[in-house]
């Protein structure tokens, strides 16, 4: 157990211990977005042939993903270069609680299986716990689309021998409910509108999928998503898009550490916020082609607000990765967090490495300090254990982070691409890996 007030840690768990104050130089390879991918392999299960996705990152959620597939009667192999999917023998309505108690993303299951099979039990999902994500926006939007719906003893059991299409209209542009319904309206009778819907690229991206395998989807990508529904879906490839969180943590990394590094590839637009954010606090961003970025640091650079919005605002995953910057970045900074409520669980980690955070409600006031210092550190959900990977990469000393379960749920070898590029660290004690489909 980790002992606040010493430096007691769990020495049979793994952790990442990192030398601070060396320069990064090179190119890293960005992996295929995580949060599309597990929503990806989802949308598979609305087809009545394979699906072969491209792209697919090595991540432990993935692994569970495909556990949670197989469970309901799906086939999934991986390949060399991605993930086949084969939901033509779709036989269960009810993946296991063990499972899917284990990924949030697992309720996405919900949609497909009640378009496909016309029923779904599916257990109130877990995750990284940074915050009420309630399931409501989904049930009332599955409600629209004329299915009946239960919660009972943590499973919601959604029946519908036919869904309708329907006017739908979010109170709050959520993600998970935005995709959720589209999936769900793919194989619907009529026209669906789903108003103040999520824009986030990976809606794009699974609008995207969806559209690649018959469906008839339009303005993804917008406030306002239309959806014909069709008789059948049928099977093919794709390619996941980069992901814009792992891209972002890199060009943290480099900032922090006063390197310039390139990232490749990544798609310009779904980072707008945060090269806006470092050429503002004083980076700059080189694009040196349509899929291939450089940074370039500052010698310091300058404090700054941010507040977190959906997309095209300045994403939450960023959050906690622009606060190891603003850390030790001159003047003073606010983060206001809109999204998540719990989601300072990094802020007395950084303390512990010297910085100077204040934390009410859902503010955090920064005043920025010469340097960190290493420290043992816990992470305590995916995007704040990242969050002190960056921030041990320019302390003074050692860092060395615990919780790495966290980071495995969304990083693919981070400590092998950050040791390409020169960073010092190395993972020991109990090893966890990816687990394979």
């Amino acid at each position: 157990m980790l002992n606040s007030g010493d430096s007691t840690y769990p020495v049979d768990q793994p952790r990442l211990h990192i030398k601070g104050g060396y320069s990064l130089a090179g190119e890293v390879r960005i992996s295929g977005a995580k949060n599309s991918a597990l929503v990806l392999m989802a949308g598979a299960l609305l087809a009545d042939d394979t699906c072969y996705l491209r792209n697919v990152p090595a991540l432990a959620d993935i692994g569970r993903m495909a556990e949670i597939l197989q469970a309901i009667g799906v086939t999934v192999k991986e390949q060399s270069d991605g993930i086949e999917i084969n939901a033509q023998d779709l036989n269960a309505t009810n993946p296991p609680y063990a499972l899917v108690s284990q990924l949030r993303a697992s309720f996405f299951a919900i949609g497909p299986l009640l378009a496909r099979l016309g029923v779904a039990n599916v257990p109130l999902p877990g995750g990284c716990a940074i915050g009420a994500r309630p399931v409501e926006l989904h049930v009332r939007g599955l409600q629209a689309l004329g299915a009946e719906v239960i919660i009972d003893h943590g499973v919601v059991q959604a029946y519908a021998p036919k869904l309708k299409g329907a006017k739908i209209y979010l109170d709050y542009p959520s993600v998970g409910a935005t995709e959720t319904l589209m999936m769900a309206a793919t194989l619907a009778d009529g026209e669906t509108v789903i108003d103040n819907a999520a824009q986030e690229p990976e809606v794009v991206d699974l609008a995207n999928f969806c559209i690649a395998m018959g469906a008839k989807i339009y303005g993804a990508g917008t406030n306002s998503i239309t959806i014909v529904g069709v008789d059948r879906l049928h099977g093919t490839e794709y390619d996941i898009i980069p992901d814009r969180i792992e891209a972002s943590t890199f060009l943290l990394a480099a900032a922090i550490t006063h390197s310039e590094i390139s990232l490749a590839p990544i798609i310009p637009g779904h980072l707008t916020a945060a090269i806006a954010k470092l050429e503002e606090i004083g980076a700059k961003i080189k694009l040196e082609g349509p899929q291939r970025l450089r940074i370039i640091p500052a010698e310091t650079y300058s404090g700054s607000d941010i507040e977190t919005l959906p997309y095209p605002g300045f994403p939450t995953d960023m959050q906690s990765l622009f606060m190891s910057l603003l850390a030790v970045s001159k003047g003073n900074s606010l983060v206001s967090e809109t999204v998540f409520e719990n989601r300072f669980g990094h802020v007395p980690e950084l303390n512990r490495m010297g910085a100077d955070i204040r934390v009410k409600g859902n503010h955090a006031v920064i005043r920025g300090v010469p340097f960190l210092s290493g420290a043992p550190v816990m992470g305590t959900d995916l995007r704040a254990t990242a969050a002190l990977v960056v921030a041990g990469l320019a302390a003074k000393g050692e860092t060395i982070v615990h919780g790495l379960q966290h980071l495995d749920r969304g990083y693919e070898a981070i400590e092998i691409k950050l040791g390409q590029l020169g960073a010092k660290l190395e993972r020991r004690g109990g090893v966890t890996q990816p687990v394979k489909c």
